[in-house]
């Protein structure tokens, strides 16, 4: 009943889900880089077309919504090739999904590794903890994943999707899908 209830929640106050940003607090939904491009190519609104993702027409933003985009979708191998073209592959965004695509393809170690040089660039990065509290919640550290929950909520996360799907992986003992 619980998850239901803060499923509930989250709907209801939509404000509260994008608190610490929209980027980063809900999945993404698909767009023409997921349903029209192929291989490492992204959608460019401005040319309404799907055009290589080492354009310089397209920002490391734009990029990086296409890295969330795919990998969501699980297109991991499309991800990668997309987050290989990101310029600032410190920015912690990057890391953040080199962790995500790890942990998908089951190289733990080098997820939790990318995760903690995520954190350390920023440590208000809620998606980074929650990917790691998910990984560590799918390894049975329970008390590690619990740590990175009570982060999540310390740094304002109560009721984002970071927070939720943390909290419903360490009920549930698995991650979500996403």
């Amino acid at each position: 009943m619980r998850p239901i209830l803060v499923a509930a929640a989250v709907a209801a106050f939509p404000l509260a889900a994008l608190a610490v940003g929209s980027d980063d607090s809900t999945p993404p939904k698909p767009t023409q880089t997921n349903t029209d491009c192929t291989g490492a190519q992204v959608w460019d609104e401005k040319t309404q077309s799907c055009v290589d993702a080492r354009d310089s027409r397209l920002d490391d933003a734009t990029r990086l919504d296409a890295v969330r985009e795919l990998a969501h979708a699980g297109a991991l191998d499309r991800a990668g090739a997309v987050l290989d073209a990101i310029a600032d592959q410190s920015g912690d965004g990057a890391l953040t999904y080199r962790g995500f695509l790890a942990r998908q393809t089951g190289d733990m170690d080098a997820a939790m590794l990318w995760y903690a040089r995520a954190l350390d660039s920023n440590p208000d990065n809620l998606l980074a903890r929650s990917y790691m509290g998910q990984g560590l919640a799918a390894m049975g550290d329970m008390a590690g994943a619990r740590a990175q929950l009570t982060e999540i909520r310390t740094r304002g996360g109560r009721f984002t999707w970071p927070e939720v799907a943390l909290r419903l992986a360490i009920e549930s003992g698995r991650a979500p899908a996403y």
